[in-house]
């Protein structure tokens, strides 16, 4: 049922039998506990760009909706994650709002949620930590574009898309990444990583597929693993030996892990 570009300020009465709802493009501003009652096989329901703040979200909004598995509610005016979601949910999309926090267990038995966009909010480390912890079945999780300064704790094993890009990040915690059995993008971009702060071995894990780490202050090309096959560097202050074709005679242990890579990205780096 599409509802989008009305100007609505309220939700109107749902007839029954609706599975897919889209409510964007409208004024909205609040989602009453009875909202929703008539619509309990809801499966997705889209509430981007709309005027809705946690002040004006009740509790229960959500709970009659025993059957959700897509929320997306982007470019709104959210401070908080809504919650709690009903446990049928495996997309989450909350991004471009004002989110600066995730109060503890609000995504508690969440066992099938799979997807989480958070990019474009105001998430600091400390206010995350733990958040996610139970979330089994998280394969892709996204805090671009937030103000972490480190990296949030109790992250589920289970990830295999982990995006970071565009925080304040400076330093890689010994073995972080290692606790992640299945992890294959990894995108630390456009963040405040020296090599000072980045341990020997943080990039270096089996599963891995791509790392990006452009746009850092980085010196030195990281140790990865030989199943790495993109690696992303330019426009760090690598040094400018390094911004040429490796030749076929190049020591393999001076940039073990690099000569099978398929796509190696240095340049632009500062010269000396």
């Amino acid at each position: 049922m599409y509802c989008d570009n009305l100007k609505l300020k309220k939700i109107p009465i749902i007839p029954p039998g609706i599975q897919y709802l889209y409510l964007q493009n409208n004024m909205i501003e609040g989602i009453d506990d009875d909202t929703f009652q008539n619509v309990t096989d809801l499966k997705w329901l889209i509430l981007d760009h709309n005027h809705l703040s946690n002040a004006n979200i009740k509790k229960k909004a959500f709970s009659k909706l025993k059957e959700l598995q897509r929320l997306y509610i982007s470019f709104n005016n959210l401070t908080e994650l809504v919650g709690p979601l009903p446990k049928t949910m495996t997309d989450l999309y909350a991004t471009n709002n004002k989110i600066s926090k995730i109060t503890p267990n609000i995504l508690e038995g969440l066992e099938n949620l799979t997807v989480v966009h958070l990019q474009h909010n105001a998430l600091k480390g400390d206010s995350i930590s733990g958040a996610f912890k139970g979330l089994k079945s998280l394969l892709y999780l996204d805090l671009s574009y937030n103000e972490l300064t480190k990296l949030p704790i109790g992250l589920p094993p289970s990830i295999s898309f982990l995006y970071f890009d565009n925080n304040k990040i400076s330093n890689i915690p010994d073995e972080y990444f290692q606790g992640f059995k299945a992890l294959q993008y990894l995108r630390v971009s456009h963040n405040d990583l020296k090599d000072s702060g980045v341990p020997g071995n943080a990039f270096n894990i089996s599963t891995l597929i791509e790392l990006d780490l452009s746009f850092n202050s980085l010196e030195k090309i990281p140790a990865v693993n030989e199943g790495l096959e993109n690696l992303y560097l330019h426009v760090n202050k690598i040094q400018s030996e390094l911004m040429f074709i490796i030749p076929v005679n190049t020591s393999r242990q001076r940039f073990k892990g690099i000569l099978d890579i398929d796509v190696i990205s240095l340049s632009p780096n500062t010269t000396i």
